[in-house]
């Protein structure tokens, strides 16, 4: 059987705070669902939200306890992304390392291949 690599890594920072915050939303949910969307200065944005159910061709990773789902639609410009949580004094969110980007906007809100 070929050793088959997951489309997305996640850090440990990154696993625990989906759990705190699957923890604090007060509804039952499937786990986070990871997507890509036109917007920012260099034309694409990562959007994450609650998964309450599995969409038909959203690709599912299970990796350090939790569950993200990726939207069938930003499976490509995910591929060998790795997701973490980064908490400073001013600002603290999910990052994302993505080996398929050729550059991002000054803030590092956006990005574009």
């Amino acid at each position: 059987m070929a050793n088959t690599k997951q489309v997305m890594a996640l850090t440990d920072a990154a696993a625990t705070q989906i759990k705190a915050l699957l923890a604090q939303r007060g509804k039952e949910s499937l786990g986070i669902r990871i997507g890509v969307k036109s917007g920012g200065c260099s034309g694409l944005k990562y959007f994450v939200e609650y998964a309450d159910a599995k969409g038909h061709f959203d690709e599912i990773i299970s990796d350090k306890g939790v569950t993200v789902l990726i939207d069938p639609k930003a499976l490509m410009y995910l591929l060998g992304t790795e997701m973490d949580y980064m908490e400073e004094k001013f600002k603290s969110g999910f990052t994302f390392t993505n080996p398929n980007e050729k550059g991002k906007c000054g803030c590092g809100s956006s990005f574009n291949v």
